[in-house]
Formats: C-alpha cells, structure tokens, sequence
C-alpha cells in the first residue's frame, strides 16, 4: 500500500525531489530499499511514464524484490504520462529494474548491429569461455608449459576492463602474448556472434562513442534514473550512467560510502565522493535513522567507522533502546574459539529457546570456516555456509579425498576418475573416456580395466606406458598402506634391519609425504595464477591433514586408520546434506557476504591483526576499507554482537601467535563487556534454578 506518511521526514523528502540530481546516503538498516521503491512509485503517480523510468542495481536478487515491492505500490492500469508517444500494452508500460548487464543486453539488442554484430548476439557463459580459451591455448607455444585455461579467463577479463593497458611488471614478450591471445579470443567470439559479460558494458559504451544517435535514443527513453548500492560502481559502469545523464539530470543515486568494500573487484568510492565534480547542483540527504540494532551497536559503530577520515560524515541512531554491551571473548587457539562460540550459541538455544536461525558466524577469510564448520558438525548444530565454498567442498580436499579413497578401493571409478589425470600425468580425458567405456562393455572397474592388455593394446605407446606407471603407483601405495605401523618411539639401541623404509609413524605424516611424492602442491602453486590463492589452497590442505593427526585412532595399520577417518568425514558430510533440508540453521558467511543481511545474534571471530585488518592492507594501503568492512559487520547485529580474537591460530597445522587487531582499541570502551570477567562471577542459587528449569523444559 503506497502511503508517504508512513516514511520518516529524510526518507519522504528523497522520495518527493524527483529532478535534478539527488545523492541519498542511506546508512546501514536506515530503509533505503523502500526509500527507492516508494521513489519510483511516487514517480508513476506524478504522471512520469513508467517507461522512461530505469533503476538499476547489482544483482538479479536485489532486482526482483524491487519488482516486487514496486507492483504491489503501483495502481492498476498504471496511469498514462505526456512522455508516452504511443499506446502501449499494460505488460509493456512498467519502470525499467535491472543490473547493469541486464540493461545493457537490452540496449544492445536495439543497436548492435551498428558494432557489426547480428542482433541475435548469444551471450557466452563461462564453460563456453572456458573451451574457446582452450582452442587458443592449443596452438600457442608456451615453452612446454601447459597454462590453465581458468587462470587466462580472469587475467583476459581484467585485460579488458583495464581497456588493454600494460600488464604491470611484465616482460615485452610476456605482453606481446597476453595481447595476441585476447586478440584471438575477441575474433573468435566474434566469429561466433557472441560476446561474454565483460563484453555487453564495453559494447555498450563503445556504441555510445561511435554513435551518438544510438546513445540519444537511450536519453529520450530513460529520462529518470535510479542506481543502487553507487558506491560499488566501477569506472566503466560510472561512464554508462553518466553518459545516460548528463544531459537531462534526472540521476538518482542511493549508497553509503561506509559500506564500500568491494575496492579489491574494481569499485571506486570516489564515485560517491567525488559526485559533486559532476553534477555540482546534487542535493545531499541524509537516511541515518536506523530500523535495525540497537543504541549500544550504533554508537560503537558510529565511533569506529568516524576514524575513516576521507567520508561523508552521518551518524545512525536508533529508537529501539540500549540494548546490552558488546562481549569480547579471547580464546587459546581457533579451535576453541569455535567450540566455545558453537557451545554459547547452543546455550542460548537450550535456555533461552533461540532459534539456530537467528545466530550467525561471521568471518574475514574462507579459511575461518574449516575449525567452524568442524565444530558445528560436532555438536550437531545445523548451518548453511553463504558467500564461500564449504571447506569439504573444496577442489583441492576433494582431490585429496578421492586419492585417499582410490588407494583404500581403486575399483572405486568415481574417485579413480578425477584423480587419473591430477596432476596431469597423459591420462587425457579422452583416454579416460574410453577406458570408461571399455569398463562398461566389460562389466568390470576403469582401474581394472587399465591392467587389461586386451584394452590397453590399442593405445598409443605413451599413454600405456602412463598408464602402467600409475597402476604401478596405485598397487605400491596399497602396499604401504597394509604395512604395520612401527612404535612411535623405537630405542635407539637396536639397529635397524636392514630393508625397505618403514611407513611414516602416523596417517598425517603418510598424506603430506603423499601429496608431496605426487608434486601435488607444485602443480597447485603452478597453475593458480596469483600466489596468494595458491597458498590458500596449500593451506586448506595441511590444515586438512592436521585433522587427521587430531583424530588419529589406534589401529594397527594406515588403512585402517584412514578407514576409519574416511568414514567420519563422511558422515559428517551425510549430516550436512540433512541441514541443507531446513530453515533453522546458523549462518556461517563472510563478511563481504553479508551487507544487506540482519541476524538478532552476530559472532564475529577472528578480531586480529593479520586476519581484520587483512595483512594484505598495510602494503595495498587499504586499511579504510578494512574499517568499513568492520563498521558493515558490527551493524549486521540487531540485538547482540559478540567478538572474539585468538592467543594463536593454527596455519599449515603449527599454532602461530596472534595479536588483537587494532580496531578494537577505536570501539568506546563502556560499550565493550570482557566476558572472561563476566563469567568468573559465581551464579546466585535461584539464578541456578531458573537456569536448570529453562534447559529442562527445552529439551522436552
């Protein structure tokens, strides 16, 4: 129901200035949804044509909630406006939402062929990219090394959108490929009339520049602009709005400099910033009545995000009370941060009958997630992870679990299959293909299938050869594996038979030796193109493996032991699959996941140097960013919000020490509660039976 006296005086005022320039800064939890919303309504309603009206925003979500919202507000027929020059249908005659790429497909189907396109343009997903990349690839020469095509797409895709400057720190040679290869790779999507995503806002300013005609029929049709979340555009998406607006004026742009944090993918603040360099007449107004959390989180973020110096300066309040302090929780190592914020979050559901969906975990890095997770399943507590891979879900873990399971059962074709050829070895797809089908003819296994020379006869000399080796390789782990482990501590007095090595003493050891006997970690580090990514994934490996070593059990032999680790990581992951059946779950998401959201109960852990502030921002100089996306965390909470920071983190399995991050000292100390005290105090008897009563009424 359209009502304006249901917005708050800032929030009316943005809705009712519809000309010229506007720029509304909506704080976090301020209602800056239905400020847009409500605007677009009020628009149709003063006789602007629905048609001429654009919002756009970032993702497909966010576009239909506005839809949404929008045909509930507006009345039905929408009424005729003095811009409409011809009758339309009533299906026709609606506001234009939509992303940036949605807008700009449909201004590309109107005008492409003027770029020497067809107007039936397909759009390549990214398997499509992926395998044109991969015909390049095979007829470039790269000395022997074999690129991964994944890693050529993002750098192309930055190339592009760089507008093909110089690669920084490369050699001439080195640019003169990168170059031919994103030659080749515009010509052969151009010979296929298709284009890719990064293509449809590149088209589409090139359309603008080459032809103004095109660009003014664009003006004409969209006389009022709306754009969402600004302070996440990029320049190239800047350019887009700005050519659309800058004659007629009518530019609408909602956002909050304090929740940019999309700085590493492209976003320029100095959008938001800089606006007035533009469009000098815009009018500043201000949302900073928060709807969300309480007096207690606002002012803490408030005084947080103050210390960002280059901002426009808003300050969020809120009517919902005080509310209680924020807790700082510090714990020996991550681990025991994740059982003691699983087991506070079991508390408040046994005692206090809160629901697991109004908890979340939030975390910097998607290495955080692996000690939480563990500790979840452990105690049996549904979740669903957002915005990161599930650590068990993870390429690199289940490589490593599919060798594990292969050298256990090698007639086991679903894992035999992915790890025949990782790291490459001339077992091609193709190879494995048919040796998948032979083993279908056969009614036997692929592995057993390999050691048949009535099938491997017929491959060319290279790849039986391969083949062999990694039989060969598959039969002597199988050995080794059945191998009684020796004492873990032998007296040194008693020489040693001689003979084989013995096996590694434990079944971590035997994994890492593993890992490292394949030249699993150099192809890792090999084929991710930025170091950093490589390492992150050497590292969920060995954090990996250190859980075997803490789940070792006493078995006699290494199979068994992996037998049965085996067996409890799968029923882990059996208990997984019944969370995904349920909405009461905890959430486990990272932070740059989680703008927009709201949870009553946030866990924020991982408050270190290092981990918030990202280590990465003392050299990149992105420290204010790293506030913001503190400042985005802390107002994600609406009733309580709990911190906590870790004496030592354990990284490729070693505990390493860590520090309390810097930010903590900028939050006011009277808002903060240190739980450690809090909790020595003695609980009085009565208190004790209340609390006994409450548990045992939620567990009936």
């Amino acid at each position: 129901m359209f009502d304006l006296h249901t917005l708050n005086p800032p929030q009316r005022l943005a809705v009712e200035t519809l000309n010229g320039p506007v720029l509304i800064l909506a704080g976090a939890g301020t209602g800056k949804t239905r400020v847009i919303t409500h605007r677009i309504a009020y628009l149709v309603r003063r006789k602007i044509a629905p048609e001429n009206i654009l919002a756009v925003t970032f993702t497909n979500k966010a576009a239909r909630e506005m839809q949404e919202r929008i045909r509930a507000l507006l009345p039905k027929p929408l009424p005729a406006g003095p811009a409409a020059d011809a009758p339309r249908s009533s299906a026709t005659r609606r506001p234009t939402i939509c992303t940036f790429h949605s807008l700009c497909v449909r201004i590309l189907r109107r005008h492409i062929e003027k770029l020497g396109y067809k107007r039936d343009f397909v759009i390549y997903d990214e398997a499509e990219q992926l395998g044109a990349i991969r015909k390049i690839l095979a007829s470039v020469s790269t000395r022997g090394e074999k690129a991964d095509p994944g890693a050529v797409l993002a750098w192309l895709s930055r190339f592009k959108n760089s507008g093909g400057r110089s690669i920084a720190g490369a050699a001439s040679e080195t640019q003169a490929l990168a170059e031919h290869i994103a030659g080749r790779y515009a010509s052969a999507l151009r010979a296929c009339n298709a284009v890719d995503f990064d293509d449809l806002i590149l088209l589409t300013l090139r359309l603008f520049r080459d032809h103004p005609e095109a660009l003014e029929a664009c003006r004409q049709q969209y006389r009022y602009v709306m754009v969402d979340e600004y302070q996440d555009t990029n320049a190239a998406q800047f350019e887009l709005v700005h050519a659309l607006t800058r004659v007629h004026r009518n530019f609408c742009v909602v956002g909050d400099d304090d929740q940019s944090i999309y700085g590493w993918r492209g976003a320029e603040i100095a959008n938001l910033l800089n606006l007035e360099e533009h469009f000098p007449e815009v009018k500043v107004i201000k949302l900073e009545q928060n709807y969300r959390s309480t007096t207690t989180i606002l002012t803490a973020a408030n005084a947080l995000i103050q210390n960002n110096l280059r901002r426009r300066v808003k300050k969020l309040w809120s009517t919902k009370g005080t509310g209680k302090k924020i807790s700082l929780r510090q714990f020996a190592t991550d681990e025991e941060e994740a059982r003691e914020t699983v087991a506070a979050i079991e508390f408040q559901r046994l005692a206090h009958r809160t629901p697991w969906a109004q908890h979340a975990i939030l975390f910097r890095t998607n290495q955080q997630s692996r000690p939480l997770e563990t500790a979840l399943r452990a105690a049996g507590v549904r979740y669903h992870l957002i915005g990161g891979q599930s650590f068990f879900d993870r390429r690199e873990i289940r490589d490593l679990l599919a060798y594990l399971k292969t050298l256990l059962n090698p007639h086991d074709d679903i894992s035999l299959l992915r790890i025949a050829n990782t790291p490459a070895r001339g077992l091609s797809d193709v190879t494995m293909e048919r040796l998948l089908s032979a083993s279908q003819e056969r009614g036997t296994s692929v592995f057993a299938t390999m050691k048949n020379p009535l099938v491997t006869s017929t491959l060319p000399s290279r790849t039986r050869n391969a083949m062999a080796s990694f039989v060969q390789w598959v039969e002597q782990n199988q050995g080794d594996l059945q191998l009684a482990i020796p004492p873990a501590s032998p007296c040194p007095d008693i020489p040693t038979r001689p003979g084989p090595p013995p096996p590694p003493p434990s079944l971590a050891a035997w994994t890492d030796h593993l890992l490292t006997g394949l030249g699993y970690y150099t192809e890792l580090r090999r084929l991710e193109k930025e170091p950093e990514t490589a390492e992150n994934r050497v590292r969920n490996l060995k954090d990996f493996i250190a859980t075997m070593e803490e789940r070792e059990t006493s078995a006699a032999t290494l199979a068994d032991r992996l037998l049965e680790f085996l067996e409890t990581v799968t029923l882990d992951n059996d208990r997984d699959d019944e969370k995904e059946n349920t909405g009461d779950a905890v959430t486990l998401i990272t932070i740059h996941s989680c703008k927009g959201l709201e949870f009553p109960h946030v866990y924020l852990v991982g408050m270190e140097e290092g981990l918030l502030p990202h280590s990465r921002s003392k050299t990149e100089g992105t420290l204010d960013e790293e506030r913001r996306l503190l400042y985005v965390a802390v107002t994600r909470a609406m009733t309580t919000l709990t911190m906590s920071h870790c004496a030592g983190r354990k990284k490729y399995g070693q505990l390493l020490p860590c520090h309390p991050s810097q930010f903590l000292k900028e939050f006011p100390p009277e808002l903060i509660e240190v739980e450690t005290e809090k909790n020595a105090k003695p609980v009085s008897q009565a208190a004790g039976k209340d609390l006994f009563a409450a548990l045992r009424n939620a567990v009936r």
